[in-house]
């Protein structure tokens, strides 16, 4: 869960949404003479409200860079509205989209945005809090044998985890046909309905990335720095389910074999950096310090041990640290929080300063997050889509456009003008 911040815009951010569009046919982002605004590094951080903590970061750049505008001229259609409880969308190969709904069910979308086709048949969700049927993926041979994968909140025997299932899709007749669970993120709790974590992606070898959180609860809390437990977990795992080769710790006699990396609260962000092919993540934190991580094999992002954040009744969190030998720092952080959900990296060029920059779907804030990244660091930030109002809940790219969903059920496109 988290604490909602009020939204507050300073100078550059007021300049940053100017021209963005207002209206479901969109706008480009010029300023109100019309002339495209000039990027400047330089510009003030976005973040004007006060941090919940007195804790400093741990390099320069960590946390409130300085402000970036896009000057390429692009336009936000709002594509429809009224989606039913949408927590994931991708694209298919030919390009129509693919929406998940919390409910259970999932829907293909034409290009236009428009209902195509609603697909059932899952194994049942346990749909309460943040719950749900949350995550999909295209197998990497989608094309040929139409598997699809999905992550969900699985009511397990006294209680329920985070699983992934797999199953062939059938378009025709509206169903995912032969479904079977292929993973679960052991152990099931009884005592939350929240931090499922449970975004995927594939990478480059057709191995799966999976990422569960800790629950929440302070029982789950703690096993996100247990190896023999799912919770708090990045998981690589094969299209059967099994462990990964190469995995970090297949030896490990005490260690789940399926985990890839540790230490973290809510992972709902997975995606592959175009540039470096390497494994990005974004994790919500308590009240303040939420997270972007490098994900690294083997490594640990420290929670709940090291955090930038605080409990949500102002306390401190364990011994009140930032930094610790042999647990990882994250590239970036927020406090206030602007609650991460989906991302994905910008992977072409049809707007140009936007190629390889990280975009993050921001719940309690209410935008969009654009992060300019070079050598691994952030060097400059950008709030979209504010004047919309909306929980951006998961965020994809193709062929040079950005898809959004939001809880409030609207679809939007971003692209260029």
């Amino acid at each position: 869960m988290q604490v909602k911040n009020l939204f507050y815009l300073s100078a550059a951010a007021v300049l940053s949404l100017q021209g963005i569009g207002c209206n479901n046919t969109g706008g480009s982002n010029t300023d109100a003479t019309g002339a495209a605004a000039v990027a400047d590094s330089t510009l003030p951080p976005l973040e004007t409200q006060a941090p919940n903590s007195n804790y400093k970061p741990a390099f320069a750049g960590q946390t409130r860079i300085g402000a970036v505008k896009t000057t390429t001229p692009y336009q936000v259609d709002q594509l429809d509205t009224g989606l039913l409880r949408p927590w994931a969308v991708i694209t298919m190969p030919d390009d129509r989209l693919l929406v998940t709904s919390k409910s259970g069910y999932m829907e293909i979308r034409g290009t236009d945005g428009k209902l195509q086709k609603k697909i059932t048949g899952f194994p049942k969700v346990d749909d309460a809090g943040q719950g749900g049927l949350l995550d999909v993926a295209l197998d990497p041979d989608f094309s040929s044998n139409k598997i699809i994968y999905w992550s969900f909140s699985e009511p397990y025997k006294q209680g329920n985890l985070t699983a992934v299932g797999k199953g062939m899709l059938n378009e025709a007749a509206g169903q995912v046909e032969h479904p079977v669970v292929i993973f679960r993120a052991t152990p099931e709790l009884n005592n939350s309905k929240q931090h499922y974590g449970s975004r995927l992606v594939f990478d480059k070898d057709g191995n799966l990335f999976v990422s569960a959180g800790e629950r929440s609860v302070l029982e789950g809390r703690a096993q996100a720095q247990l190896l023999s437990a799912g919770l708090g977990k990045v998981f690589k795992i094969t299209k059967d389910g099994k462990p990964a080769p190469g995995n970090p710790f297949l030896n490990d006699p005490k260690a789940m074999p399926e985990i890839y990396s540790y230490g973290h609260r809510n992972p709902q962000g997975l995606d592959i950096n175009p540039a470096t092919g390497e494994l990005w993540e974004a994790e919500f934190g308590p009240r303040g310090g939420d997270e972007v991580n490098r994900i690294l094999p083997g490594k640990n992002y420290g929670w709940p041990v090291i955090t930038y954040g605080i409990e949500y009744d102002g306390r401190k969190i364990g011994d009140s640290i930032q930094q610790k030998e042999g647990m990882e720092q994250p590239v970036y952080y927020w406090d206030p929080v602007t609650s991460p959900s989906g991302i994905t990296f910008y992977k072409g060029n049809d707007i140009p300063e936007w190629e390889n920059n990280l975009f993050i779907g921001g719940l309690s804030s209410m935008h969009i997050v654009r992060l300019v990244i070079k050598d691994n660091k952030v060097t400059g930030e950008e709030w979209l889509l504010g004047d919309k109002k909306e929980r951006f809940r998961d965020i994809a790219y193709n062929k040079g456009a950005l898809y959004a969903v939001t809880d409030k059920g609207s679809l939007y496109k971003i692209s260029r003008k």
